[in-house]
């Protein structure tokens, strides 16, 4: 029996774990969930799976969900904040560890679940992208092993032979990154700053949080996996290429040196690299139907359009220029997708905040964590000064 902690447990990510796991009841255990909100849920999911820990953000909520628990004579512990989230990470029997919290909020806990020598499954992309090189040296340093969970990392590492993250493959030319292309990917220009929240979040293919929506619809998020791929798969600046691929079928694909590509397919549902992930090097039943060829007919691949979704090209330059640039872009991007959705800012004007953000603020090299943290501040007050109280950008 796998013990396993699941940080951010009622996202879409952390929901469709559950999901795996309850199929498995002989092999896994949930020992511990952590959740930033939604306590109704995070209640239900403990009454569930009767974990030893449960961990929630808000010190009033953790107060709430311990009575509500103690009142079902569940003995589950609850812990708030950062050092509950640690807790979670770190917790005696948890082998594996779903890094789900989505944004910089899970950057500690990725942590310390690294440097505790457990299997990581990270599906915090933000974590890499923000820390770089800093994640895999304490992995490596504590004898963790780092399985990615984006169903386009994942693909690759399912195409590439075994070894270290962060060590390129041999034989290894170059990666192709898919991307559905998002709700807009036909829409004229025009229309795109009149565009809601609502139609952000409205993906055609995947099911997904509001602000990975608002991501996949800027392409950030396809910025932000490519920044994620070099690093996982220790490949230069440029060995990474980005692909429209609006079906979602090829999940990515790799180039090698012989003119092979490999590629992994498969129907657009998280499950499946989530249960490759847990059952890894073994493969497992995830409730995902099987994929039909003949049904599907035809899969089409574009190039994207950097000029109509500028925030790809913002985080190439941030890969390029290195050091706390992808961290700044991060940390700008957070900002400005919390300002869309709350309405303070329409939808082209994330890219405009993020631009700006880079270039007010040098990048700075990563030494340490303090090093990154404070990137990620200075890159939010830049970026909350730019929007303002009333939205809009200031000049």
């Amino acid at each position: 029996m796998t013990g396993v902690a699941i940080l951010g447990s009622t996202g879409s990510v952390g929901k469709s774990t559950l999901d795996v796991i309850a199929r498995h009841p002989d092999r896994f255990r949930v020992l511990a969930l952590a959740a930033r909100g939604r306590r109704e849920l995070l209640l239900e999911q403990c009454l569930a799976f009767r974990p030893e820990l449960a961990v929630l953000a808000e010190p009033e909520g953790a107060r709430e969900l311990a009575a509500a628990l103690k009142q079902h004579g569940l003995r589950t512990a609850v812990l708030t904040g950062e050092a509950g989230l640690a807790a979670a990470a770190t917790l005696p029997g948890a082998e594996i560890v779903m890094a789900a919290i989505v944004g910089a909020a899970g950057l500690r806990s990725t942590f310390a679940a690294a440097r505790a020598g457990r299997r990581v499954l990270l599906a915090n992309k933000e974590a890499l992208v923000m820390s770089g090189r800093l994640l895999l040296e304490a992995v490596a340093a504590g004898g963790a092993a780092l399985l990615p969970i984006d169903s386009e990392h994942n693909a690759i590492f399912q195409c590439l032979p075994p070894g270290p993250a962060g060590v390129r493959a041999p034989g290894v030319r170059r990666v192709w990154l898919t991307a559905s292309g998002g709700p807009f990917l036909r829409w004229p220009a025009a229309r795109l700053a009149s565009v809601t929240p609502e139609e952000a979040c409205a993906h055609p293919r995947w099911v997904m949080g509001r602000k990975i929506s608002v991501d996949s619809a800027t392409l950030m998020n396809k910025g932000l996996e490519l920044i994620e791929a070099e690093l996982l798969f220790g490949l230069a600046p440029g060995g990474v290429e980005v692909v429209v691929h609006p079906e979602s079928i090829v999940h990515s694909l790799v180039e090698y040196v012989d003119g092979s590509t490999l590629a992994q397919l498969g129907n657009p549902d998280m499950r499946t690299p989530i249960a490759h992930a847990l059952a890894w090097p073994e493969r497992i039943e995830s409730g995902v139907e099987s994929l039909d060829l003949l049904r599907l007919g035809a899969l089409r691949f574009e190039a994207p359009d950097r000029s109509q979704f500028p925030c790809l090209k913002l985080a190439e330059a941030a890969t390029r220029t290195g050091g706390t640039a992808p961290a700044l872009l991060n940390a700008a991007n957070e900002v400005a997708v919390a300002a869309f959705l709350e309405g303070r800012l329409n939808f082209t004007a994330i890219a405009e905040v993020i631009e700006r953000v880079l270039q007010r603020l040098a990048a700075g090299p990563v030494a340490s964590l303090e090093d990154v943290l404070a990137a990620d501040a200075d890159a939010r007050r830049e970026a909350g000064g730019l929007i303002g109280a009333s939205g809009g950008v200031a000049a």
